[in-house]
């Protein structure tokens, strides 16, 4: 009798166990081990004192100035900033800026604006106590300034507290984006303390240049060069001309696995390089068959958050080939600003609304519903999902027995070849003969970060 592999996959707060042919499984596709660090306000200092490429943070500020340090909000909250941000201010007591010079904004881009408790639980109460936090807000259009055009043609303006800050200092995540290479780094500023109108015009490069292109193929996970968005993001940043950085990078297990600061543009960089050391796996050949989970919650919580794996999975399947996500989504509606993108008829009309009104969870709606032009998606979920993850062109099941069967009908081959991604919302497949991807251009992989 053949020999099997037996994988147990998270789903939701459980997990589901798939048993393959073990002379069929071509990859596990699971990040790099990566030893986190253990005492984060000590690695914070120790960053601060040896920046990357830039003084230390003590040496640029000086007494009296008005700093602005921004946060990422609260969907980002894995970035553990009470660890963080007491450092910051110390360091910035020292060099003679008191608490009420420092202001900590609230970097939501174009999303909801957070609320006071959430201000706490990303920020710290002693940190909520010591300075001021506020919320960005895109739409106010009395307060921003106006910086310039970009090359590409983009309008830049900036929140007024920033722009009339006397330092501006940056903290954030990198991990992989599916949209601009990586997230992190520029982030802060675009979509970060920009003005709809500017976001609107930058994300618009998400796009291919007419309707109907669909997605801009150079806006793909790890790729910079050529990625015009991110281009015209750092661009935008430029104009800026941030202070001080400081980013974080996480292990799978949602610790540190590196602190980087200093230099907006270079420091970032070298975080990205290690993203890429523990995220991407490079793989010799591409499935049939594809499974992957988000890694339980509260990644697949709905279906906006399941869309990284959905894309990250289409790197790792044969054109025409079958992709099998475990995303429970107990909260599948939400957010009614990513739902609502699913009312349209066809795909061209999905697109064509994108264009006039942009958003980040428009794109990701139309995202998802491109991968179709992949492979056929499956997903296991609950049965009152059905629904809604049809309006997202998979095909919905409650059970792996059932995706298992409809994915043998659709792969092409009585014998399939399989991957499978237990972490699929974080790790990165590496073709390493080039990239089968619809979405993505053939040199996305083998880039270096710009």
């Amino acid at each position: 009798m053949p020999k099997e592999d037996t994988f147990s996959l998270k789903y939701g707060k459980t997990t589901i166990d798939v048993s393959l042919p073990q002379e069929q499984v071509l990859h596990e596709i699971l990040g790099k081990e990566y030893p986190p660090i253990l005492d984060v306000p000590a690695a914070v200092q120790a960053a601060l004192d040896r920046p990357i490429d830039a003084p230390p943070l003590r040496e640029i500020v000086k007494p009296g100035e008005k700093v602005v340090i921004t946060v990422s909000d609260i969907t980002r909250a894995w970035q553990r900033m009470p660890l963080v941000l007491p450092v910051v201010l110390d360091n910035l007591n020292k060099a003679g800026v008191p608490d009420s010079n420092i202001s900590i904004i609230v970097v939501v881009g174009g999303h909801r604006q957070n609320t006071e408790q959430e201000f706490k639980q990303l920020c710290g109460e002693e940190v909520f106590k010591r300075v001021k936090v506020v919320n960005h807000d895109a739409f106010d259009t009395d307060n921003m300034v106006y910086l310039g055009k970009t090359s590409r043609g983009t309008e830049v303006s900036i929140n007024r507290i920033v722009a009339e800050a006397d330092r501006l200092i940056m903290t954030g995540g990198i991990i992989y984006h599916y949209m601009v290479g990586y997230g992190g780094g520029r982030k802060s500023v675009i979509p970060g303390f920009s003005s709809i109108k500017t976001i609107r015009q930058n994300h618009l490069w998400a796009l291919g240049p007419n309707p109907g292109d669909g997605s801009n193929p150079n806006a793909v996970s790890a790729k910079t060069r050529g990625n015009d968005e991110h281009e015209d993001m750092m661009e935008i940043a430029g104009f800026v001309k941030p202070d001080f950085i400081l980013n974080m990078v996480p292990t799978p297990d949602g610790e540190f696995a590196g602190i980087f600061a200093g230099n907006w543009v270079s420091a970032w960089q070298d975080g990205t390089k290690l993203v890429d050391e523990i995220y991407g796996v490079s793989i010799n050949e591409l499935a049939d068959i594809v499974i992957s989970t988000c890694g339980g919650y509260p990644k697949d919580i709905n279906l906006y958050q399941t869309g990284k794996t959905m894309d990250n999975a289409g790197y790792a399947v044969k054109k025409g080939g079958v992709v099998i996500i475990l995303s429970e989504c107990p909260d599948i509606m939400e957010p009614l600003e990513f739902t609502q993108w699913f009312q349209y008829d066809t795909k061209l009309d999905m697109e064509r609304a994108l264009r006039d009104a942009f958003t980040i969870p428009g794109w990701v709606a139309f995202r998802e519903v491109e991968c179709g032009n992949i492979a056929t998606f499956i997903m296991v979920t609950r049965p009152e999902n059905a629904n809604m993850v049809r309006k997202a062109n998979m095909i919905p099941v409650t059970n792996i027995e059932d995706a298992l069967r409809i994915a043998y009908e659709k792969c092409g081959t009585a014998k399939p070849t399989f991957t499978v991604m237990p972490q699929g919302a974080n790790t990165l497949p590496i073709f390493q003969h080039g990239m089968d991807y619809p979405m993505a251009s053939q040199e996305v992989i083998a880039d270096s970060v710009e």
